[in-house]
């Protein structure tokens, strides 16, 4: 019976929602309580959604299941101002995102086998982005710009108890994708893209690929325990209906990361944790190839080997967070999680799409135990406003076949607000 009830659990979770990120189009962290901390869990497990930061840490967690609902709200705006004449002239305007408001679930369960295995398995949202402007922002187009990419990942693990103090352990991540765009017609033609038919209004496609993720932690002092994590590149089946958009034929791969963090209890009350966390976006093409101009401009078609893509380079992730056992049954929290914006002021046309701006995070949040080994969490998490000016000339200008002398400036900012909540039970 519990069985069936974890599986009708999985399905609710994964046919929920989108899934959406903080840290480029990653989340800044897996599990309310994580979350709660900055996003730090690799040297510090607290509930079943340990293997989404590291595997190792199922073995750490005992018997539990863990059911989470975050509300996060994204304010996207995009501001352009054209002055090549015809369509590309375009007055200054602000273009604001209207979806603001997402519900992200998530779900854990991990059972001991005896005191030194544990199997579980986390379903989390990895990532994604969304913008739906509500009107034409890319001149030339006839429907108003949107795009929506959405990951979900569900990850079997085994974690192994190796002696009292050090953990290994190994997930398999099963990784399911969707993406769909409109507005981008002005693409959609000879010279700019190698498949016409293939770049906007296609509905929704999807894509899967298998990969793994590996980890350790250990206590290495008395109250210090480390953490290690590494996750290779996962190779997705690519975007047919969008293989005319994305570089190398609809090609979209999970970039590889690893990471590494650090616990420590100062006392019986007070624990400090920190992760740095790598995510090489320049891996995947699609992300990291160069667009601060119109595809046909610079002879980089979309769609081709090497077409014009998102311009993102690799990030590196700084993770702080405490927790403070106020009372008994109270448990506080408060984190910050800083991660440079992968893109740079050249790349701000195409990133109209994606707009991930956003660099500083403040989180906080708090755990209840309640009675019959049960426990209620939740989570505050703020992204301040960061904008990015793109140039008015030369490189980057974005659009038009003058666009090495036509000034097209596009500005992005954003910021994010989230309110999470989980319920935990042990058993």
């Amino acid at each position: 019976m519990k069985l069936k009830k974890i599986a009708a659990l999985l399905a609710i979770t994964a046919a929920s929602g989108s899934a959406f990120a903080t840290n480029g189009y990653f989340s800044h962290g897996y599990g309310i309580k994580a979350k709660s901390m900055g996003g730090v869990g690799i040297a510090l497990p607290q509930d079943s959604l340990a293997a989404a930061s590291n595997p190792a840490g199922m073995a750490m967690v005992g018997d539990r299941m863990d059911l989470g609902l975050d509300l996060f709200s994204p304010i996207r705006t995009a501001t352009w101002t054209g002055t090549g004449g015809g369509v590309y002239n375009r007055p200054l305007e602000d273009s604001k995102s209207g979806k603001n408001l997402f519900a992200v679930p998530e779900f854990g369960y991990n059972k001991m086998l005896g005191w030194d295995m544990a199997v579980g398995v986390a379903v989390y949202g990895n990532g994604g982005m969304n913008t739906d402007y509500g009107k034409v922002v890319i001149s030339g187009a006839t429907t108003n710009t949107y795009s929506n990419l959405e990951q979900l990942f569900i990850a079997p693990t085994f974690a192994w108890r190796v002696t009292k103090d050090h953990s290994i352990g190994v997930s398999l991540n099963m990784v399911f994708q969707t993406f769909e765009a409109r507005g981008l017609e002005s693409f959609d033609v000879a010279g700019q893209t190698t498949a016409i038919g293939s770049v906007t209004n296609r509905g929704k496609d999807t894509s899967r690929g298998l990969g793994l993720k590996l980890g350790w932690t250990g206590q290495v002092a008395p109250g210090v325990t480390l953490g290690a994590t590494y996750q290779a590149k996962t190779k997705m089946s690519k975007f047919d209906k969008y293989k005319g958009l994305f570089a190398q034929q609809g090609s979209f791969d999970i970039p590889e990361t690893y990471g590494f963090g650090i616990a420590y209890k100062a006392n019986d009350k007070l624990t400090v944790a920190a992760d740095v966390v790598q995510i090489n976006y320049g891996g995947v093409k699609s992300i990291s190839n160069n667009g601060d101009q119109f595809p046909g401009v610079v002879g980089t078609p979309l769609g081709g080997e090497n077409g014009s893509g998102f311009g993102w380079t690799d990030q590196t992730v700084y993770k702080l967070g405490l927790s403070y056992q106020y009372a008994p049954n109270l448990l506080l929290r408060a984190g910050y999680n800083h991660a440079k914006m992968p893109l740079k002021s050249t790349q701000t046309f195409f990133n109209i799409l994606a707009p991930a701006t956003v660099e500083d995070h403040l989180t906080l949040g708090a755990t209840w135990m309640l009675a019959n080994k049960s426990e209620l969490s939740v989570s505050y998490m703020h992204a301040f406003e960061k904008k990015i000016t793109g140039p008015s000339n030369g490189t980057g200008c974005g659009f038009g076949p003058g666009c090495a002398t036509i000034g097209h400036p596009v500005d992005l900012k954003m910021y994010q607000n989230a309110i999470g909540i989980a319920y935990g039970m042990k058993y």
